[in-house]
């Protein structure tokens, strides 16, 4: 199950570097496969994450799958890990179900592009940050994903950079996000101001006494 869960999110990462860094030395079909092999392989390991955690016992229900430690100063530790309970489950069928999708219908749609490779390669990494803002284990992974999918959002906007109108409407995009970063980041402060911490499970355990407050 681990092994899942690392792959659904670290597969269209890793194609995005291959079609993005490696398209010359591999060419258009190989850099549109491999984006596209890796979706679909990621959407048929979310549903079997889906099936063990949706119908599984009840101990099964979240899976927590800790890769590293991220940040450790004073009270604040946060830790690079990948939390998956049912809501999750779903949400992974929906991210890799949908992108897949488009993966695959892109090939065609795009078949007449001399940069499909980039094309490509901005959709998998648009795909990774999804499934890094829905895995999240605390706040600030969560802000991660979040600024991720607002970067590869930009990217995709403005794919034809070479159209002013793509060109406004990226910068639009960009500057919004931006907006809603800042709301984002005091919201994150807020909360570990409050609970002393931005890990979820340690914020939902603290909501009642903090409601109380």
């Amino acid at each position: 199950m681990d092994l899942a869960i690392k792959l659904i999110v670290l597969l269209p990462l890793l194609a995005a570097a291959i079609a993005g860094l490696f398209c010359r030395v591999i060419g258009d079909r190989p850099a549109q496969f491999v984006t596209c092999a890796a979706l679909l392989i990621a959407a048929a390991l979310s549903v079997f994450v889906f099936i063990r955690i949706g119908f599984g016992p009840e101990n099964a229900k979240l899976v927590v799958v800790k890769l590293f430690s991220w940040m450790d100063s004073g009270s604040l530790a946060v830790t690079w890990s990948l939390r998956v309970d049912t809501l999750t489950a779903v949400m992974l069928i929906v991210v890799t179900g949908v992108s897949s999708m488009v993966h695959v219908y892109s090939v065609g749609y795009m078949a007449e592009d001399p940069s499909i490779p980039r094309f490509m390669a901005y959709l998998s990494l648009f795909t990774f940050f999804m499934l890094m803002l829905v895995t999240s284990d605390n706040l600030v992974q969560l802000f991660f994903g979040w600024e991720g999918v607002g970067l590869a959002s930009y990217l995709l906007i403005g794919f034809w950079y070479d159209k002013k109108s793509a060109n406004d409407a990226a910068m639009k995009a960009f500057i919004v996000n931006r907006v809603g970063d800042f709301g984002f980041a005091l919201g994150i402060f807020a909360v570990w101001m409050l609970s002393g911490s931005v890990n979820f499970a340690d914020v939902f355990a603290k909501g009642p006494e903090m409601a109380q407050a």
